[in-house]
């Protein structure tokens, strides 16, 4: 079951109007492509999951597309269960990479991404998507640990969903069948740069 995870990416901020076929053009170079699933939601940006047939596909496909410029947009790439990608830390440690999803300022489109941190040690990111699924559609959950423990990346497919989840889910109890704890939950600083408009 995993098998297929590892093999199925992620691929955001892709322009409203993209097509299946210009989804495949993108990536069709790194392997056979099992199955796409584009999905478009009510307001941009648009977003996908490309099985591949062998999970170094899927981490040629993330090393080789992420960040990259299609159509005025720029591609955000990982491994589509939250998992460990191999450019997930290189983008962290690399600062502006992460990030082209909007949702900031003007428009209220656009996605959003919060950071949540107070999450026991035994979080999985299936938990903390479905814990943070009760305040909006989520797009992409991981979670990580640095010097202050574990904490969580959520993103949002639209700015009203982020901006709910900071008011409703800040200061709540998350629990899985190990632990629990209260999180608190913040708009990721990637989303609250100085923004060109």
């Amino acid at each position: 079951m995993s098998g297929r995870f590892s093999r199925t990416i992620y691929c955001g901020n892709l322009p409203a109007d993209i097509r299946e076929s210009e989804v495949e053009d993108i990536f069709y170079k790194y392997g056979r492509i099992l199955d796409i699933e584009l999905k478009i939601p009510p307001r941009p940006p648009c977003y996908c999951f490309v099985e591949f047939e062998t999970s170094r596909d899927a981490e040629d496909a993330i090393r080789g597309r992420d960040g990259y410029n299609f159509d005025g947009c720029r591609l955000r790439v990982e491994l589509a269960h939250g998992g460990r990608g191999p450019s997930s830390s290189d983008r962290r440690s690399g600062g502006d990479g992460y990030g082209g999803g909007g949702g900031r300022g003007g428009g209220g489109g656009g996605g959003g991404r919060v950071i949540v941190r107070g999450l026991p040690s035994s979080a999985s990111w299936q938990d903390l998507k479905d814990h943070m699924r009760k305040a909006g559609d989520v797009c992409f959950a991981e979670v990580s640990r640095d010097g202050d423990g574990t904490f969580g990346l959520v993103d949002y497919t639209n700015s009203d969903d982020m901006k709910y989840a900071i008011r409703k889910l800040d200061d709540t109890e998350f629990r899985n069948p190990w632990a629990r704890s209260y999180i608190r939950v913040k708009m990721h600083s990637t989303s609250t740069a100085p923004s060109v408009m």
